[in-house]
């Protein structure tokens, strides 16, 4: 499983049909707002960017979105059960969210009054107007202030079907698309079996949020769980965001048209290598990726000490590996990658800043946001590009066993942004980047060059067992063409 772009994606064409939620009681008396549930801090963000951008008639839209093939005729009334009782074991997929006394609340629905409709789309014959269909479709159904906050459908062909789903990330992160896959194909598979659904057990987001609001909500910017935001902002130079280092040609205040693309960085046998060489030194493949992604930074012009964003899943506490939501915390991590420190010396950085990122986990991202940089915190985007490193080994998630058989894909999209993100994933076919950063002819040249870079670093690694050379300042240009194979996951038609 990967992430790359849905315009990267071959879909067989085939029928095109969906099943739209609805509440069934509609002659029911309205709930009481007041008795639903608060949202979590990266909701309340989320919805209030949404709000802001709707009343000043400038939208963002972003969506996240999972695609995964079924062999061999679909069994439709069966899929349509598969996904209703998806919606209905998670309670943050029920949700309408609304804004109550100057808070985000999220009132749940009964799961016996949901139901689905299945609506016949379109036939397509082409895969071209077929990719371009999904793409508009995503954008034009998933909006943060109305509900539901997903759309759910398939491409059928007579031996094959392509079952895609899509969401507004406030009720999803990207670690929930792995389970998106896993449940709605394992209760498919129960029900075209004559089988009741089994599935482990899936607290509810919405009790992660509340318990998480009720721990931070009451904090002040004095709180002492603040310090290590405060000594890393107070070492940026009073900066709570840490500037992305290289040239994006932006200019402040504005927002661009994005690029969107992906590519493989090493293949499976040496990503196998880079993890011993990483394991050699002490790390882990995510720490090594991070140190190269440091020192491309710095050798083309960044400086000697990485400072960024990574996200951190939050599933790990108790019981929640199973459960869909907003699970991301996002921390700042520093460490030196200076020129003349080795491989193993940067690793040890890598490795010593991220334990003590860890060891200050606690306090919410946005709720650090708000405490310590208020006038950024009123804004409806990140100030300037900000650094930021994402990576995920999709062949530890829940159903992953079947991912080669399953052939799911991850899609992330934004409307516009003012900088750069990375993720790196990997999987049983090696290890992959997806980026989505400004479209201006800088970033082009900028991102251009550093993922060659970067690759070629990688493969040092693997190669070389280090960083044996400098890093080219200007690295030869990829080749024309599409750098990552997509032919593997293809609806097959």
């Amino acid at each position: 499983m990967r992430q790359f772009p849905l315009e990267m994606h071959h879909v067989a064409p085939g029928r095109v049909v969906e099943w739209r939620l609805r509440r069934t009681a509609v002659e029911a008396v309205e709930q009481d707002p007041r008795a639903g549930k608060m949202a979590s801090f990266n909701q309340d963000k989320h919805f209030t960017v949404a709000e802001e951008s709707r009343d000043a008639d400038d939208p963002v839209a972003s969506w996240i979105a999972v695609t995964f093939e079924v062999d061999g005729p679909l069994n439709e009334p069966a899929l349509a059960r598969a996904l209703l009782s998806f919606v209905q074991r998670h309670e943050v997929l029920r949700c309408a969210f609304s804004r109550l006394a100057g808070e985000v609340a999220c009132e749940p629905f009964d799961p016996a009054e949901l139901a689905l409709d299945a609506e016949p789309v379109a036939d397509f014959d082409d895969s071209e107007r077929l990719g371009d269909f999904l793409v508009e479709r995503f954008k034009r159904s998933i909006d943060t202030l109305s509900w539901p906050l997903f759309v759910m459908g398939a491409v059928l062909r007579e031996d094959s079907a392509t079952v895609y789903l899509a969401f507004d990330h406030i009720v999803c992160d990207g670690m929930s698309m792995p389970i998106v896959v896993h449940e709605v194909l394992t209760a498919y598979e129960s029900l075209c079996r004559g089988e009741e659904i089994e599935l482990p057990p899936a607290p509810s987001y919405l009790d992660f949020a509340d318990e998480q609001r009720r721990r931070y909500l009451s904090i002040d910017a004095r709180d002492e769980r603040l310090g290590y935001w405060k000594s890393f902002i107070e070492r940026g130079g009073g900066e709570f965001f840490p500037r992305f280092p290289l040239d994006l040609g932006v200019e402040p205040d504005r927002m661009y048209p994005i690029v969107n693309e992906a590519s493989r960085l090493l293949d499976p046998s040496d990503t196998e290598v880079f993890e011993k060489t990483c394991l050699a030194v002490g790390g882990k493949p995510f720490m090594g990726v991070l140190a190269s992604v440091a020192v491309c930074l710095r050798e083309a012009g960044g400086p000697g000490v990485y400072r960024g964003l990574m996200p951190v899943s939050e599933r790990g506490r108790q019981a929640w590996t199973d459960s869909v939501g907003w699970f991301v915390n996002t921390m700042p991590i520093e460490f030196d990658a200076s020129p003349g420190r080795d491989f193993a010396a940067v690793m040890a950085g890598v490795r010593a800043g991220f334990g003590e990122m860890i060891a200050h986990i606690d306090v919410p991202f946005v709720r650090a946001w708000e405490l310590l940089a208020p006038e950024e915190f009123a804004a409806r985007s990140w100030p300037y590009p900000v650094n930021f490193f994402s990576y995920i080994d999709m062949r530890k998630c829940r159903g992953a066993e079947r991912h080669e058989e399953w052939r799911p894909t991850t899609h992330v999209w934004s409307a516009r942004a003012n900088g750069a993100c990375s993720w790196f994933q990997r999987d049983t076919d090696g290890l992959h980047m997806n980026s989505i950063y400004v479209d201006t002819p800088a970033a082009r040249r900028t991102m251009g060059d550093f993922q060659e870079a970067l690759r070629l670093t990688v493969r040092e690694i693997a190669r070389a067992g280090g960083f044996r050379r400098p890093v080219a300042l200007t690295p030869p240009r990829r080749p024309a063409g599409t750098p990552l194979d997509v032919a593997g996951y293809a609806g097959r038609g």
